[in-house]
């Protein structure tokens, strides 16, 4: 039975929660060069959990060449690039024979999520951005493209943008503009055989990754507003954070400047500092193990645990915490272990937020007037 107590502690994803998601901007990438639709994040869920992107992410490999070599080895990955053809074969088939053209919406191609996907100006209402993986011990079953459309497996670096951003930021050009000036060759058309599989399409994945990045410095214009004025409340619940991260080297404009410091120190990684609005902030780069793992979400647990006895409470259980992520597995670790949680969608960021506010019960507003009267 679900509970309606308010939360203790509130958890909080970082990319695709309280920065925009980096899905558009991959989709954006994608539709610029050629490449197939949900080709990206497939290639990357493919190789976990022993990929290049894991590792980063877990801590366990520098920001370096070797990084970037082994990223670009596996978006050319034959076997997964073979599993992903078949699938998009084989799920076209399925929405070709299943479609009814009398019923909209039974059956959105990929497409059309894509299209979906991006704010549109009435979205955005009164807060406009000036204003402000598969389990890891399970590899068998890939997810369907549609399903890679609607959830970003990359997890969340801890540095994005606009959902809408497509060229990369002028402050990333800055850093790196021999590397973000590089263009990938566009996809081989598939002039062939019915059956034959087409080329796999060139990518320079250290092109594709300081894009991803440096398209990832806004805000969301619904949930950072709201975690802003629940960190100003009191009494409120423990603000906690809980997000795949990556480290970037010393030296790095978007490197922390003080490393012996905890987690919650002055850094550059994000546009806000989160030391002004969590009390927690778990980042998988520096604890080693990343979300879905099970592992990193006991962890977290017990932190939370922890501060709450600290400020005088009786403890916080999982059923305690509401868990806001974009990514459906991540969520689904969160509900196994008893958490309540919220999906937050690409380009429909302000329901979770509608969603919270509920769970927190009368009286707590954490949409603006002008966008609660547009969106409700």
């Amino acid at each position: 039975m679900a509970s309606h107590k308010p939360p203790k502690a509130i958890l909080f994803d970082i990319g695709g929660v309280c920065t925009l998601s980096p899905m558009q901007g991959i989709l954006d990438f994608e539709r610029k060069h050629g490449v197939p639709t949900g080709w990206v994040n497939y290639a990357i869920r493919y190789s976990s959990p022993r990929g290049y992107w894991q590792r980063l992410e877990r801590g366990e490999i520098k920001m370096a060449a070797e990084f970037f070599k082994g990223f670009t080895a596996d978006l050319h990955n034959q076997d997964a690039w073979r599993d992903f053809q078949t699938n998009s074969r084989n799920e076209k088939k399925m929405l070709k024979d299943m479609a009814n053209p009398t019923q909209l919406g039974d059956h959105v191609s990929l497409k059309a999520e894509a299209a979906d996907s991006r704010p549109t100006e009435n979205d955005l209402g009164a807060q406009s951005l000036d204003s402000l993986e598969p389990q890891q011990n399970d590899d068998s079953e890939m997810p369907s493209l549609s399903k890679l459309a609607r959830d970003t497996t990359i997890g969340d670096p801890i540095s994005l943008e606009s959902e809408a951003v497509v060229e990369p930021s002028k402050s990333a050009l800055n850093i790196y503009p021999q590397l973000l000036n590089k263009t990938p060759a566009p996809s081989s058309p598939l002039s062939r055989p019915e059956h034959a599989l087409p080329s796999i399409p060139e990518i320079d994945g250290e092109s594709l990754f300081w894009i991803m990045m440096g398209a990832s410095r806004h805000t969301d214009p619904y949930t950072f507003p709201a975690l802003q004025r629940l960190s100003k409340q009191s009494p409120r619940p423990i603000l906690a954070a809980l997000s795949n991260t990556v480290i970037y080297p010393p030296g790095h404009p978007w490197s922390k400047q003080d490393r012996s410091a905890t987690t919650l120190e002055s850094s550059n990684a994000f546009s806000f500092n989160p030391r002004d609005y969590f009390d927690l902030f778990i980042a998988s780069a520096e604890v080693g193990m990343r979300k879905p793992s099970r592992e990193i979400y006991e962890l977290t647990l017990e932190r939370v645990n922890d501060l709450d006895k600290q400020k005088g409470g009786q403890g916080v259980k999982a059923e305690d915490i509401v868990f806001l992520d974009d990514i459906g597995e991540n969520l689904k670790t969160g509900r196994e272990l008893g958490m309540r949680t919220i999906k937050v969608q690409l380009g429909k960021t302000w329901r979770a937020v509608k969603e919270l506010e509920s769970m927190l019960g009368p009286g707590v507003e954490l949409l603006d007037d002008k966008t609660r009267r547009s969106k409700l």
